[in-house]
């Protein structure tokens, strides 16, 4: 059986692995990476973002606060199994494939509800000094993508996937039948 693609799912895991992975340089190399450091230049838009979000600033880097790195680690993760599902879909034609996207697509969704769901469970700690200006176009527009996208690709591959479960329990109750007779 062919594997059901989506040139639109392809299109956000193709397009936002560069974006993730610039992303994670920017956890893992701070301080270099924030402004004042030797590599600020290659990361130079994250001087608005660190003082919109706390977690991705110093007063998150000087608490020795994980959860940066810990969810950059998993966005790596994320993007390897993105990328693996375009691999296995487009040049293997691996059946088994859209699994993956699947799976890939609920890490990024749960992950970034976490995300969100930490911010509210602290009060807003991170993020609740901004203006409801800066919050809408620096915070919210940016990381409702993250929860919007994956939310339609898990719906969408997870109707291709029940489609092709019975698929193949038709199949094998077709084959259990002819057995029978």
């Amino acid at each position: 059986m062919a594997v059901k693609t989506h040139a639109w799912i392809t299109f956000w895991f193709v397009l936002t692995a560069p974006v993730v992975l610039w992303d994670a340089g920017y956890c893992f190399m701070r301080p270099r990476s924030m402004l004042g450091g030797d590599l600020h230049w290659i990361w130079k838009p994250y001087e608005i973002y660190q003082n919109i979000d706390y977690v991705y600033g110093i007063k998150a880097l000087e608490e020795n606060n994980g959860f940066t790195n810990a969810q950059s680690f998993l966005n790596i993760v994320e993007t390897f199994m993105s990328l693996t599902y375009v691999y296995l879909a487009y040049v293997s034609g691996w059946s088994p494939a859209p699994l993956i996207g699947f799976v890939t697509a609920s890490m990024t969704l749960s992950k970034t509800v976490l995300y969100w769901a930490q911010e509210y469970y602290c009060g807003f700690c991170a993020i609740g000094h901004n203006t409801v200006s800066d919050l809408i176009i620096y915070w919210i527009i940016p990381n409702g993508l993250w929860i919007v996208v994956p939310s339609l690709i898990v719906v969408r591959l997870g109707k291709d996937l029940i489609a092709s479960l019975h698929v193949a329990e038709r199949v094998a109750t077709k084959t259990a039948s002819g057995k029978q007779k």
